[in-house]
């Protein structure tokens, strides 16, 4: 009842200072902070996009665990269970103060507000067992009694008990509510948000670019699919009427700070981009393709006086900052070099979902996520990748991260058991910002034979494929190689996703009937 009493306040406060210093998500944050590349990357191929609710119940599961612990302690020293709770504050306050995003000591308060909340409550309910306890081991006294002079029964328990947790609940529910009006803002902001026409629209999607197999991702990705791999365990809600991005830091001669009306009446572009996430496995889920719209990274910096590093610039690295604290270091060549790199505030034609960045992400063709993807961005500084390392370098992930050449089956599906005779096996292949050359389809260890290729949209997206199979009874192999626009030839050999991403060529077991 204690820890209850104590989460539902430390929510409450949350939402009045800020959701992301609640101690749950706090104490998550720094446990994915904390957490080896390998056992995160783990977390991600076993558990997706359902990872960060996995952290949350197991951090809820092991705090019920510490109450109920401090519980059976508090029958019998009660200061001492009720200083445990106190210790509850502390990591809470800890996390919260530490967290990149920190607000200050400010984010210490849910914390410390929880923990004393709970810290009394169960001094007052553990003192009322004890001397119910009490009243019952003495002769002539039964527990069941009411007078003053035999201390509280098991009935004014259960009164105390029932008020404090209806107490607790009105105290979630509050919280809840508030943090609900909090992000009423952020949403209006979005609801109104109209996008203008691009002044550089993109090219209509071929319309050989899909092929015609059952089984095959759609080219293009809808929002409500598209993968998501980040560390916030609350999705930010940003006023884009608040807004605002900075761009600073070595060889910025002219300062800036933009607003999102701002961006949007500069020029935009609209372009199709893959994107692909580092701790995607071979034949992983973890690539979609959007059509995305924003203004020219490139130019943005130009105007502040920001040069190539080829060309003479002091920095050699763009840090972008998200309001929850992310750090994300790429390239400035990369970033300035003509590729369509973009500050992007649409995604397939509406503006972007909270999820996916709204108001302002960044999209670099060719990079993974990791290295390019910042979103709810709301600061870009000019460095060197000797003087910064971003937060996933830190964690032991490579400086920089073009995307590998790599293809996937996406029909027949492992362990299928299709029919003898003609089998369409088809899947993608994508080598962003290089294009893709050619796909070739191996049965057991045959020879390779070239598949089909699906109109190429551009090559900064992936490309559809096809092959006719004449399957013969028995158990089979299906391996698939991609071969870039540069000649590469995707690697046989396997690596795991840590530090660049991985290799290895996708394949699937299949039993023809």
């Amino acid at each position: 009842m204690a820890g209850f009493a104590a989460l539902c306040a430390a929510e409450s406060v949350a939402a009045r200072v800020r959701p992301q210093a609640g101690p749950v998500v706090a104490v998550g944050g720094a446990a994915v902070d904390r957490t080896p590349a390998g056992v995160k990357d783990w977390a991600i191929q076993n558990f997706g996009t359902d990872d960060k609710l996995v952290l949350q119940a197991g951090i809820l599961a092991v705090l019920a665990l510490f109450a109920s612990t401090l519980g059976f302690l508090a029958l019998r020293h009660r200061r001492t269970g009720a200083c445990g709770v106190l210790v509850f504050g502390v990591v809470g306050a800890v996390a919260a103060t530490g967290r990149p995003d920190s607000a200050g000591l400010t984010d210490a308060l849910p914390s410390v507000v929880g923990a004393v909340a709970g810290a009394v409550l169960l001094y007052v309910l553990a003192g009322r067992l004890r001397w119910a306890g009490q009243a019952s081991e003495e002769p002539g006294r039964s527990a069941g009694g009411s007078g003053a002079a035999e201390g509280w029964d098991r009935r004014g328990f259960v009164r105390v008990a029932t008020a404090a947790a209806a107490a607790s609940a009105g105290a979630g529910v509050l919280g809840r509510t508030l943090a609900g009006t909090r992000s009423r803002d952020a949403v209006a902001s979005r609801e109104d948000v109209v996008l203008p026409s691009p002044g550089s629209r993109a090219a209509a999607t071929p319309a050989g670019a899909q092929v015609r197999v059952d089984g095959v991702s759609p080219f293009v990705t809808p929002n409500k699919d598209f993968y998501r791999v980040d560390t916030a365990l609350v999705v930010p809600k940003v006023d884009a009427t608040t807004w605002r991005l900075r761009i600073h830091g070595k060889g910025v001669r002219r300062p800036l700070t933009v607003s999102f009306d701002d961006l949007l009446r500069r020029e935009l572009i609209e372009r199709d981009i893959t994107l692909t996430c580092v701790s995607n496995e071979v034949g992983g889920a973890y690539v979609g393709t959007a059509r995305w719209t924003g203004v020219r990274l490139a130019d943005l910096l130009a105007e502040c006086g920001v040069r190539l590093p080829s060309h003479g610039g002091p920095a050699d690295q763009l840090v972008a900052r998200s309001v929850d604290g992310m750090t994300i270091g790429s390239p400035v060549e990369d970033v300035m070099d003509g590729r369509d790199a973009m500050l992007a505030l649409g995604m397939n034609g509406e503006p972007l979902p909270f999820a996916h960045g709204f108001p302002v992400r960044m999209v670099v063709p060719g990079l993974y996520g990791y290295v390019s993807a910042c979103k709810w961005v709301e600061d870009l500084e000019l460095t060197t990748f000797d003087t910064y390392d971003p937060y996933w370098i830190r964690r032991g992930w490579a400086r920089r991260a073009p995307v590998k050449t790599q293809s996937r089956i996406d029909t027949p599906k492992p362990f299928a058991r299709p029919k003898a005779g003609a089998v369409m096996v088809a899947g993608v292949a994508w080598a962003q910002h290089r294009g893709i050359d050619k796909v070739e389809v191996r049965v057991d260890d045959g020879p390779w034979r070239e598949a089909t290729l699906a109109a190429e949209d551009s090559r900064d997206t992936w490309r559809q494929w096809s092959y006719a199979w004449q399957a013969t009874k028995g158990g089979h192999t299906l391996t698939v190689r991609a071969t870039d626009r540069t000649g590469t030839v995707q690697t046989q050999k396997r690596a795991r996703t840590v530090p660049d991403g991985a290799s290895g060529r996708h394949s699937v077991v299949v039993t023809v009937e």
